[in-house]
Protein backbone atom coordinates (compact mmCIF):
# COMPACT_ATOMS: atom_id res chain seq x y z
CA UNK A 1 0.00 0.00 0.00
CA UNK A 2 2.99 2.29 0.37
CA UNK A 3 1.94 3.65 3.75
CA UNK A 4 3.95 1.32 5.97
CA UNK A 5 0.88 -0.51 7.19
CA UNK A 6 0.34 -4.09 6.16
CA UNK A 7 -2.95 -5.95 5.89
CA UNK A 8 -4.73 -6.20 9.25
CA UNK A 9 -2.70 -3.43 10.91
CA UNK A 10 -4.41 -0.34 12.24
CA UNK A 11 -3.42 3.27 11.76
CA UNK A 12 -2.48 5.11 14.97
CA UNK A 13 -4.93 7.92 14.19
CA UNK A 14 -7.97 8.70 12.09
CA UNK A 15 -9.09 11.85 10.36
CA UNK A 16 -12.61 12.82 11.38
CA UNK A 17 -14.42 15.94 10.16
CA UNK A 18 -11.08 17.48 9.13
CA UNK A 19 -9.75 17.06 12.66
CA UNK A 20 -6.81 14.71 13.15
CA UNK A 21 -7.28 12.67 16.30
CA UNK A 22 -3.91 11.51 17.62
CA UNK A 23 -2.56 10.47 20.97
CA UNK A 24 -1.82 13.67 22.86
CA UNK A 25 1.37 14.21 24.85
CA UNK A 26 1.27 12.77 28.35
CA UNK A 27 -0.69 15.17 30.56
CA UNK A 28 -1.10 15.41 34.28
CA UNK A 29 -4.50 14.11 35.29
CA UNK A 30 -7.03 16.32 37.03
CA UNK A 31 -10.68 16.33 38.03
CA UNK A 32 -12.50 18.21 35.25
CA UNK A 33 -15.63 20.23 35.93
CA UNK A 34 -19.03 19.30 34.51
CA UNK A 35 -18.38 21.90 31.80
CA UNK A 36 -16.06 19.35 30.16
CA UNK A 37 -18.86 16.80 29.91
CA UNK A 38 -19.27 17.86 26.31
CA UNK A 39 -18.72 16.25 22.93
CA UNK A 40 -15.66 17.69 21.19
CA UNK A 41 -17.63 18.97 18.23
CA UNK A 42 -19.65 21.27 20.50
CA UNK A 43 -16.37 23.05 21.26
CA UNK A 44 -15.02 23.06 17.73
CA UNK A 45 -18.31 24.52 16.50
CA UNK A 46 -18.19 27.07 19.30
CA UNK A 47 -14.75 28.29 18.24
CA UNK A 48 -15.93 28.54 14.64
CA UNK A 49 -19.08 30.39 15.74
CA UNK A 50 -16.97 32.85 17.73
CA UNK A 51 -14.46 33.56 14.98
CA UNK A 52 -17.11 33.94 12.28
CA UNK A 53 -19.25 36.28 14.41
CA UNK A 54 -22.15 33.84 14.21
CA UNK A 55 -23.18 34.38 17.83
CA UNK A 56 -26.84 35.40 17.74
CA UNK A 57 -29.52 33.92 19.95
CA UNK A 58 -30.86 30.45 19.14
CA UNK A 59 -33.50 28.11 20.50
CA UNK A 60 -32.96 24.37 20.91
CA UNK A 61 -35.65 21.74 21.60
CA UNK A 62 -34.98 18.52 23.53
CA UNK A 63 -37.38 15.70 22.63
CA UNK A 64 -37.58 11.98 21.90
CA UNK A 65 -38.18 11.01 18.29
CA UNK A 66 -39.77 7.65 19.06
CA UNK A 67 -40.81 5.93 22.25
CA UNK A 68 -38.75 2.84 23.19
CA UNK A 69 -40.27 -0.61 22.62
CA UNK A 70 -43.27 -1.44 24.84
CA UNK A 71 -43.46 2.14 26.09
CA UNK A 72 -46.74 4.01 25.66
CA UNK A 73 -45.27 7.02 27.48
CA UNK A 74 -42.14 8.35 29.12
CA UNK A 75 -42.00 10.06 32.49
CA UNK A 76 -39.97 13.27 32.46
CA UNK A 77 -37.16 13.44 35.02
CA UNK A 78 -33.76 15.06 35.35
CA UNK A 79 -34.80 18.72 35.21
CA UNK A 80 -33.41 19.59 38.65
CA UNK A 81 -29.96 18.38 37.63
CA UNK A 82 -30.17 20.24 34.32
CA UNK A 83 -31.05 23.54 35.98
CA UNK A 84 -28.33 23.14 38.61
CA UNK A 85 -25.79 22.47 35.89
CA UNK A 86 -26.83 25.49 33.83
CA UNK A 87 -26.86 27.84 36.82
CA UNK A 88 -23.36 26.80 37.93
CA UNK A 89 -21.75 26.24 34.52
CA UNK A 90 -18.12 27.45 34.54
CA UNK A 91 -14.84 26.38 32.97
CA UNK A 92 -12.24 26.15 35.73
CA UNK A 93 -8.64 27.23 35.40
CA UNK A 94 -7.66 23.56 35.21
CA UNK A 95 -10.19 23.03 32.40
CA UNK A 96 -8.64 25.94 30.50
CA UNK A 97 -5.11 24.67 31.11
CA UNK A 98 -6.19 21.34 29.66
CA UNK A 99 -7.46 23.08 26.51
CA UNK A 100 -4.13 24.88 26.13
CA UNK A 101 -2.16 21.64 26.45
CA UNK A 102 -4.21 19.90 23.78
CA UNK A 103 -3.24 22.53 21.22
CA UNK A 104 -6.66 22.18 19.61
CA UNK A 105 -8.04 25.62 20.47
CA UNK A 106 -6.90 29.19 20.03
CA UNK A 107 -6.10 31.65 22.77
CA UNK A 108 -9.05 33.82 21.72
CA UNK A 109 -11.50 30.95 22.29
CA UNK A 110 -9.90 29.91 25.59
CA UNK A 111 -10.18 33.51 26.76
CA UNK A 112 -13.86 33.46 25.82
CA UNK A 113 -14.37 30.26 27.81
CA UNK A 114 -12.69 31.82 30.84
CA UNK A 115 -15.66 34.17 31.15
CA UNK A 116 -18.28 31.68 29.98
CA UNK A 117 -21.61 31.63 31.79
CA UNK A 118 -25.02 30.36 30.78
CA UNK A 119 -27.14 33.50 30.35
CA UNK A 120 -30.15 32.05 28.58
CA UNK A 121 -33.69 31.04 29.42
CA UNK A 122 -35.29 27.62 29.72
CA UNK A 123 -38.86 26.47 29.26
CA UNK A 124 -39.64 22.96 30.42
CA UNK A 125 -42.28 20.51 31.49
CA UNK A 126 -42.57 19.86 35.20
CA UNK A 127 -40.65 16.83 36.40
CA UNK A 128 -42.98 13.89 36.78
CA UNK A 129 -44.98 14.78 33.64
CA UNK A 130 -45.79 12.04 31.15
CA UNK A 131 -44.68 12.87 27.61
CA UNK A 132 -44.76 11.35 24.15
CA UNK A 133 -42.82 11.25 20.90
CA UNK A 134 -41.80 14.57 19.28
CA UNK A 135 -42.92 16.67 22.26
CA UNK A 136 -40.22 19.03 23.55
CA UNK A 137 -39.66 18.53 27.27
CA UNK A 138 -37.09 21.33 27.42
CA UNK A 139 -36.50 24.35 25.19
CA UNK A 140 -33.32 26.37 25.66
CA UNK A 141 -32.99 29.93 24.30
CA UNK A 142 -29.54 31.48 24.55
CA UNK A 143 -26.65 32.83 22.50
CA UNK A 144 -25.94 29.98 20.10
CA UNK A 145 -22.57 29.03 21.63
CA UNK A 146 -24.16 28.64 25.06
CA UNK A 147 -27.05 26.62 23.71
CA UNK A 148 -24.69 24.40 21.73
CA UNK A 149 -22.19 23.64 24.50
CA UNK A 150 -24.85 22.33 26.92
CA UNK A 151 -26.34 19.77 24.52
CA UNK A 152 -24.42 16.69 25.62
CA UNK A 153 -25.10 17.10 29.33
CA UNK A 154 -28.79 17.87 28.84
CA UNK A 155 -29.48 14.87 26.64
CA UNK A 156 -27.52 12.61 29.00
CA UNK A 157 -29.38 13.67 32.12
CA UNK A 158 -32.89 13.75 30.70
CA UNK A 159 -32.50 10.51 28.74
CA UNK A 160 -31.14 8.60 31.74
CA UNK A 161 -33.47 9.95 34.39
CA UNK A 162 -36.61 9.67 32.25
CA UNK A 163 -35.87 6.07 31.30
CA UNK A 164 -35.31 5.23 34.97
CA UNK A 165 -38.50 6.94 36.16
CA UNK A 166 -40.52 5.24 33.43
CA UNK A 167 -39.10 1.81 34.24
CA UNK A 168 -39.91 2.31 37.91
CA UNK A 169 -43.47 3.41 37.16
CA UNK A 170 -43.98 0.24 35.12
CA UNK A 171 -42.76 -1.96 37.99
CA UNK A 172 -45.02 -0.12 40.44
CA UNK A 173 -48.02 -0.66 38.16
CA UNK A 174 -47.17 -4.35 37.86
CA UNK A 175 -46.93 -4.69 41.66
CA UNK A 176 -50.61 -3.82 42.00
CA UNK A 177 -50.33 -1.89 45.25
CA UNK A 178 -47.45 -3.82 46.86
CA UNK A 179 -44.48 -1.68 47.81
CA UNK A 180 -41.43 -1.66 45.54
CA UNK A 181 -37.94 -0.71 46.70
CA UNK A 182 -34.75 0.07 44.77
CA UNK A 183 -32.10 -2.63 45.24
CA UNK A 184 -30.12 -1.66 42.12
CA UNK A 185 -27.09 0.25 43.42
CA UNK A 186 -24.50 -2.50 43.04
CA UNK A 187 -25.19 -3.17 39.36
CA UNK A 188 -26.05 0.18 37.86
CA UNK A 189 -23.66 1.65 35.32
CA UNK A 190 -21.58 3.60 37.83
CA UNK A 191 -22.22 5.36 41.11
CA UNK A 192 -23.79 8.43 39.50
CA UNK A 193 -26.28 6.24 37.66
CA UNK A 194 -27.03 4.43 40.91
CA UNK A 195 -27.83 7.67 42.69
CA UNK A 196 -29.88 8.96 39.77
CA UNK A 197 -31.82 5.71 39.56
CA UNK A 198 -32.71 5.98 43.25
CA UNK A 199 -34.07 9.49 42.71
CA UNK A 200 -35.87 8.68 39.47
CA UNK A 201 -37.36 5.46 40.81
CA UNK A 202 -38.77 7.37 43.77
CA UNK A 203 -40.41 9.75 41.29
CA UNK A 204 -41.79 6.70 39.51
CA UNK A 205 -43.38 5.40 42.71
CA UNK A 206 -40.81 3.27 44.54
CA UNK A 207 -41.13 3.51 48.32
CA UNK A 208 -37.42 3.71 49.07
CA UNK A 209 -33.86 2.67 48.21
CA UNK A 210 -31.13 0.47 49.61
CA UNK A 211 -28.62 3.14 48.48
CA UNK A 212 -27.74 5.03 51.66
CA UNK A 213 -25.87 7.78 49.82
CA UNK A 214 -28.86 8.47 47.61
CA UNK A 215 -31.12 8.43 50.64
CA UNK A 216 -28.99 11.09 52.30
CA UNK A 217 -28.61 13.14 49.11
CA UNK A 218 -32.28 13.22 48.14
CA UNK A 219 -34.16 12.54 51.37
CA UNK A 220 -35.44 9.17 50.17
CA UNK A 221 -36.38 6.49 52.75
CA UNK A 222 -33.69 3.81 53.01
CA UNK A 223 -34.66 0.14 53.09
CA UNK A 224 -32.59 -2.99 53.70
CA UNK A 225 -32.59 -6.45 55.22
CA UNK A 226 -29.49 -8.67 55.38
CA UNK A 227 -27.16 -10.55 53.03
CA UNK A 228 -26.49 -14.28 52.82
CA UNK A 229 -22.97 -13.57 54.09
CA UNK A 230 -24.45 -12.51 57.42
CA UNK A 231 -26.15 -15.88 57.79
CA UNK A 232 -23.09 -17.89 56.73
CA UNK A 233 -20.92 -15.99 59.22
CA UNK A 234 -22.69 -17.70 62.12
CA UNK A 235 -22.62 -21.34 63.18
CA UNK A 236 -26.33 -21.67 62.50
CA UNK A 237 -29.19 -19.87 60.80
CA UNK A 238 -30.92 -19.55 64.17
CA UNK A 239 -27.90 -17.83 65.72
CA UNK A 240 -27.69 -15.41 62.77
CA UNK A 241 -31.38 -14.56 62.91
CA UNK A 242 -31.33 -14.05 66.68
CA UNK A 243 -28.27 -11.80 66.48
CA UNK A 244 -29.92 -9.61 63.88
CA UNK A 245 -33.22 -9.48 65.76
CA UNK A 246 -31.39 -8.51 68.94
CA UNK A 247 -29.71 -5.65 67.06
CA UNK A 248 -32.93 -4.46 65.39
CA UNK A 249 -35.87 -5.72 67.47
CA UNK A 250 -38.40 -3.38 65.84
CA UNK A 251 -37.28 -3.52 62.19
CA UNK A 252 -36.07 -7.01 61.35
CA UNK A 253 -36.67 -8.73 58.03
CA UNK A 254 -34.98 -12.13 57.79
CA UNK A 255 -33.45 -13.58 54.61
CA UNK A 256 -34.63 -17.19 54.67
CA UNK A 257 -33.20 -18.83 51.53
CA UNK A 258 -29.48 -19.23 52.36
CA UNK A 259 -29.68 -22.99 52.87
CA UNK A 260 -33.22 -24.37 52.62
CA UNK A 261 -36.05 -21.89 52.30
CA UNK A 262 -38.75 -23.88 54.09
CA UNK A 263 -36.43 -24.61 57.02
CA UNK A 264 -35.40 -20.95 56.96
CA UNK A 265 -39.04 -19.94 57.39
CA UNK A 266 -39.33 -22.36 60.33
CA UNK A 267 -36.34 -20.69 61.98
CA UNK A 268 -37.82 -17.24 61.28
CA UNK A 269 -41.04 -18.31 63.00
CA UNK A 270 -39.07 -19.31 66.09
CA UNK A 271 -37.34 -15.92 66.15
CA UNK A 272 -40.68 -14.16 65.62
CA UNK A 273 -42.04 -15.88 68.73
CA UNK A 274 -38.94 -14.80 70.67
CA UNK A 275 -39.58 -11.22 69.59
CA UNK A 276 -43.25 -11.42 70.59
CA UNK A 277 -42.26 -12.60 74.05
CA UNK A 278 -40.29 -9.36 74.41
CA UNK A 279 -43.09 -7.16 73.09
CA UNK A 280 -41.63 -6.77 69.58
CA UNK A 281 -42.62 -8.03 66.14
CA UNK A 282 -40.82 -9.52 63.18
CA UNK A 283 -41.43 -7.24 60.22
CA UNK A 284 -40.90 -9.70 57.39
CA UNK A 285 -39.06 -12.49 55.67
CA UNK A 286 -37.31 -12.18 52.31
CA UNK A 287 -37.26 -14.70 49.48
CA UNK A 288 -34.40 -14.13 47.05
CA UNK A 289 -34.27 -17.28 44.91
CA UNK A 290 -36.19 -20.26 43.65
CA UNK A 291 -39.80 -20.45 42.60
CA UNK A 292 -41.01 -17.27 44.28
CA UNK A 293 -44.67 -17.97 43.59
CA UNK A 294 -44.65 -21.43 45.16
CA UNK A 295 -42.31 -20.51 48.00
CA UNK A 296 -44.32 -17.42 48.92
CA UNK A 297 -47.50 -19.49 49.16
CA UNK A 298 -45.77 -22.07 51.35
CA UNK A 299 -44.26 -19.37 53.55
CA UNK A 300 -47.58 -17.59 53.90
CA UNK A 301 -49.30 -20.80 55.01
CA UNK A 302 -46.56 -21.44 57.55
CA UNK A 303 -46.65 -17.91 58.94
CA UNK A 304 -50.43 -17.81 59.13
CA UNK A 305 -50.46 -21.23 60.77
CA UNK A 306 -48.16 -19.81 63.44
CA UNK A 307 -50.49 -16.82 63.97
CA UNK A 308 -47.97 -14.53 62.31
CA UNK A 309 -50.27 -13.01 59.72
CA UNK A 310 -48.64 -9.63 60.28
CA UNK A 311 -45.24 -10.83 59.00
CA UNK A 312 -44.77 -9.57 55.46
CA UNK A 313 -43.21 -11.55 52.62
CA UNK A 314 -40.66 -9.64 50.56
CA UNK A 315 -39.42 -10.97 47.20
CA UNK A 316 -36.24 -10.07 45.34
CA UNK A 317 -33.81 -11.55 42.85
CA UNK A 318 -33.82 -10.73 39.14
CA UNK A 319 -37.22 -9.05 39.14
CA UNK A 320 -38.67 -6.56 36.67
CA UNK A 321 -42.18 -5.44 35.73
CA UNK A 322 -42.86 -8.58 33.71
CA UNK A 323 -41.89 -11.06 36.43
CA UNK A 324 -43.64 -8.99 39.11
CA UNK A 325 -46.79 -8.87 36.99
CA UNK A 326 -46.68 -12.67 36.59
CA UNK A 327 -46.37 -13.11 40.36
CA UNK A 328 -49.27 -10.76 41.04
CA UNK A 329 -51.51 -12.36 38.42
CA UNK A 330 -50.62 -15.77 39.81
CA UNK A 331 -51.83 -14.73 43.26
CA UNK A 332 -48.45 -14.91 45.00
CA UNK A 333 -48.93 -13.55 48.55
CA UNK A 334 -46.01 -11.14 48.33
CA UNK A 335 -46.34 -7.84 50.15
CA UNK A 336 -43.28 -6.02 48.81
CA UNK A 337 -40.62 -6.32 46.14
CA UNK A 338 -36.94 -5.41 46.04
CA UNK A 339 -36.08 -4.70 42.42
CA UNK A 340 -32.49 -4.36 41.29
CA UNK A 341 -30.47 -4.96 38.15
CA UNK A 342 -33.14 -5.18 35.45
CA UNK A 343 -34.76 -1.96 36.61
CA UNK A 344 -31.53 -0.16 37.49
CA UNK A 345 -30.26 -0.41 33.92
CA UNK A 346 -33.72 -0.25 32.30
CA UNK A 347 -32.72 -3.56 30.75
CA UNK A 348 -35.44 -3.95 28.13
CA UNK A 349 -35.16 -0.31 26.99
CA UNK A 350 -31.74 1.06 28.04
CA UNK A 351 -31.80 4.04 25.65
CA UNK A 352 -34.21 6.40 23.94
CA UNK A 353 -33.93 8.29 20.68
CA UNK A 354 -33.44 11.60 22.49
CA UNK A 355 -32.45 14.59 20.37
CA UNK A 356 -31.57 18.25 20.95
CA UNK A 357 -32.15 20.29 17.81
CA UNK A 358 -31.90 23.93 16.88
CA UNK A 359 -35.31 25.39 15.96
CA UNK A 360 -34.50 29.11 15.65
CA UNK A 361 -31.44 31.22 14.89
CA UNK A 362 -31.36 35.01 15.09
CA UNK A 363 -35.15 35.24 15.14
CA UNK A 364 -35.84 32.98 12.15
CA UNK A 365 -37.23 29.46 12.41
CA UNK A 366 -34.96 26.63 11.28
CA UNK A 367 -35.56 22.91 10.82
CA UNK A 368 -33.92 19.70 9.76
CA UNK A 369 -35.41 17.81 6.80
CA UNK A 370 -33.35 14.59 6.86
CA UNK A 371 -35.53 11.53 6.16
CA UNK A 372 -36.68 10.01 9.43
CA UNK A 373 -35.13 12.85 11.42
CA UNK A 374 -37.09 15.91 10.28
CA UNK A 375 -37.90 18.46 12.98
CA UNK A 376 -40.58 21.07 13.59
CA UNK A 377 -39.28 24.66 13.31
CA UNK A 378 -39.62 27.33 15.96
CA UNK A 379 -40.31 27.37 19.73
CA UNK A 380 -43.35 25.32 20.69
CA UNK A 381 -46.00 24.71 23.27
CA UNK A 382 -47.42 21.35 24.28
CA UNK A 383 -51.07 21.34 25.30
CA UNK A 384 -52.57 18.46 27.28
CA UNK A 385 -56.20 18.02 26.33
CA UNK A 386 -58.88 16.24 28.35
CA UNK A 387 -62.35 15.02 27.45
CA UNK A 388 -63.56 16.54 30.73
CA UNK A 389 -61.98 18.87 33.24
CA UNK A 390 -60.89 16.07 35.58
CA UNK A 391 -61.12 13.16 33.16
CA UNK A 392 -58.38 11.13 31.49
CA UNK A 393 -56.03 12.52 28.87
CA UNK A 394 -57.69 12.59 25.44
CA UNK A 395 -54.69 13.68 23.38
CA UNK A 396 -51.89 16.25 23.28
CA UNK A 397 -51.63 19.17 20.88
CA UNK A 398 -48.37 20.67 19.61
CA UNK A 399 -48.47 24.32 18.58
CA UNK A 400 -46.12 27.25 18.15
CA UNK A 401 -45.05 28.75 21.47
CA UNK A 402 -47.33 31.79 21.32
CA UNK A 403 -50.45 30.13 19.92
CA UNK A 404 -53.76 30.38 21.72
CA UNK A 405 -55.31 27.31 23.28
CA UNK A 406 -56.28 25.02 20.42
CA UNK A 407 -59.32 23.57 22.19
CA UNK A 408 -61.32 23.49 25.41
CA UNK A 409 -60.07 21.61 28.48
CA UNK A 410 -56.43 22.07 27.50
CA UNK A 411 -53.51 23.05 29.71
CA UNK A 412 -49.97 24.08 28.81
CA UNK A 413 -47.04 21.82 29.72
CA UNK A 414 -44.02 24.04 28.93
CA UNK A 415 -43.32 26.81 31.44
CA UNK A 416 -40.40 29.18 31.96
CA UNK A 417 -38.15 27.79 34.67
CA UNK A 418 -34.95 29.78 34.07
CA UNK A 419 -34.34 33.36 32.93
CA UNK A 420 -31.00 35.10 32.35
CA UNK A 421 -29.22 32.03 33.68
CA UNK A 422 -31.04 31.97 37.01
CA UNK A 423 -33.70 29.54 38.20
CA UNK A 424 -37.11 31.16 38.58
CA UNK A 425 -38.71 30.61 41.96
CA UNK A 426 -38.22 27.52 44.10
CA UNK A 427 -38.01 24.07 42.61
CA UNK A 428 -40.57 21.55 43.87
CA UNK A 429 -39.50 19.02 46.48
CA UNK A 430 -38.90 15.45 45.45
CA UNK A 431 -42.10 14.39 47.17
CA UNK A 432 -44.03 17.02 45.20
CA UNK A 433 -42.52 15.67 41.96
CA UNK A 434 -43.48 12.16 43.05
CA UNK A 435 -47.05 13.31 43.73
CA UNK A 436 -47.22 14.89 40.28
CA UNK A 437 -46.06 11.65 38.72
CA UNK A 438 -48.78 9.70 40.52
CA UNK A 439 -51.41 12.20 39.33
CA UNK A 440 -50.08 12.15 35.77
CA UNK A 441 -50.06 8.37 35.54
CA UNK A 442 -53.54 8.21 37.04
CA UNK A 443 -54.91 10.33 34.18
CA UNK A 444 -53.43 8.28 31.34
CA UNK A 445 -55.71 5.81 29.54
CA UNK A 446 -55.18 2.25 30.78
CA UNK A 447 -54.10 1.12 27.31
CA UNK A 448 -51.15 3.54 27.46
CA UNK A 449 -49.95 1.94 30.71
CA UNK A 450 -49.90 -1.63 29.39
CA UNK A 451 -46.55 -3.34 29.88
CA UNK A 452 -46.56 -5.02 26.47
CA UNK A 453 -48.00 -3.62 23.24
CA UNK A 454 -49.33 -0.37 24.71
CA UNK A 455 -51.00 2.38 22.74
CA UNK A 456 -49.73 5.95 23.06
CA UNK A 457 -51.47 9.26 23.46
CA UNK A 458 -52.09 10.87 20.08
CA UNK A 459 -50.16 14.09 19.51
CA UNK A 460 -51.92 16.49 17.16
CA UNK A 461 -49.79 19.05 15.33
CA UNK A 462 -51.18 22.48 14.48
CA UNK A 463 -51.10 23.63 10.88
CA UNK A 464 -48.55 26.40 11.44
CA UNK A 465 -45.92 23.74 12.10
CA UNK A 466 -44.31 21.70 9.37
CA UNK A 467 -46.09 18.34 9.18
CA UNK A 468 -44.33 16.94 6.15
CA UNK A 469 -42.73 14.05 7.99
CA UNK A 470 -44.52 10.67 7.81
CA UNK A 471 -46.64 9.72 10.80
CA UNK A 472 -47.39 13.26 11.94
CA UNK A 473 -51.01 14.22 12.01
CA UNK A 474 -52.03 17.46 10.35
CA UNK A 475 -54.85 19.50 11.90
Amino acid sequence: MGDGYGRGKRRPYVVFASLRIAKLPLMSRFDPSDALYVDLYQLTMAQAYLRSGQTAEATFSLFVRNLPPDRGFLLFAGLEDVLGYLADLRFTSQDLDYFRRTGQFGDDFIKYLAGFRFTGSVRAMDEGTAFFANEPVIEVTAPVIEGQIVETFLINQVNMASLFATKAARVVKAAGGAGVADFAARRTHGTDAGNKFARSSYIGGFIGTSNVGAGARYGIPTIGTMAHSFVTSFDSELAAFRAYADAFPDSTTLLVDTYDTVKGVEVAIAVARDLESRGNRLVGIRLDSGDLASLSRTAREMLDGASLGYVQIVASGGLDEFSVEALVKGGAPIGAYGVGTLAGVSADAPWSDAAYKQVTYDGRPVAKFSPGKATFPGPKQVWRCFDEGDGPVAHDHLTSANADSPELNATTLLHEVMRAGAVIGQLPSLDQVRDRSRLELGRLPESVLELAGPTSVRVRVSGELDTSSPGRERI
